[in-house]
């Protein structure tokens, strides 16, 4: 379990990204939706990601 958990944390930024908004689009979430929940999430982790703006983030997405 303590393995699951340092791998879920050591994850990328960008693979991160990326599937939080496929999980979130696979809910019916619409970007304008999207964008804001991840950037929230990633301020809350442990140890919290760089400030992005959701410009940023729809770059990682979609190139």
């Amino acid at each position: 379990m303590v393995a699951e958990v340092v791998a879920y944390f050591s994850e990328p930024l960008e693979e991160y990204v990326r599937r939080r908004h496929a999980e979130m689009k696979a809910r019916g979430m619409t970007n304008e939706q999207i964008f804001p929940g991840i950037a929230a999430e990633l301020s809350a982790r442990p140890v919290a990601a760089p400030e992005l703006s959701l410009r940023q983030l729809r770059r990682i997405v979609y190139g």
